[in-house]
């Protein structure tokens, strides 16, 4: 009897993985182009390396300085999509022990937090682009600086979706945060 038990948790706790995944793109905007742009771009020049190594045994120099630095990219632009969709890993576990009316309060300071957070980290990376305005890529007649003021428009962009999701959750009546929170904590 127990087995049978078992095996239909085991099935639905896989139901409920597989609901989870889904391939429905209707929620790619705009703001997701660049990460996409940037993420195929880095499977190319990936590819390229790895065929130019291992097959043709003459590795192109510049591929491996490309390929870092559109990862970092990535990991940039990429956050902005994880922002906009409020999916950066979070600890929601807190969420269940908490009274509910202190919940909406929590997660106004959390979003504040991380608006003002990814604002200063923009102004920093603004300092860090101009002091290295001058340096040029080692393979690459690229500067430098092109990338580190990616960043900051990359952190900007995460600080204004911040400040709109603080926005949206300001608006919100305080029951339906502490529902979704402890919902999507469970």
């Amino acid at each position: 009897m127990s087995e049978a038990r078992d095996s239909d948790t085991l099935a639905t706790s896989s139901e409920i993985e597989f609901d989870e995944m889904s391939d429905d793109i209707s929620d790619v905007r705009a703001w997701d182009v660049p990460a996409i742009v940037i993420f195929v771009a880095l499977l190319i020049i990936v590819g390229l390396q790895f065929f130019t190594r291992y097959v043709l045994n003459d590795s192109l120099g510049w591929t491996e300085e490309i390929a870092r630095y559109l990862l970092i990219l990535l990991g940039f632009v990429g956050s902005i999509t994880c922002i906009r969709k409020n999916s950066h890993i979070s600890l929601e576990f807190f969420y269940r022990y908490i009274p509910r009316r202190s919940i909406k309060s929590l997660v106004v300071f959390v979003d504040a937090s991380v608006a003002a957070f990814f604002a200063y980290a923009g102004f920093l990376a603004i300092e860090l682009a101009e002091r290295t305005s001058a340096q040029m890529m080692v393979s690459v007649q690229i500067p430098k600086a092109v990338i580190y003021y990616t960043v900051v428009a990359a952190c900007f962009a995460m600080a204004v979706f911040g400040v709109i999701r603080l926005v949206h959750i300001l608006r919100s009546p305080s029951e339906r945060i502490a529902t979704e929170k402890i919902e999507h904590a469970i």
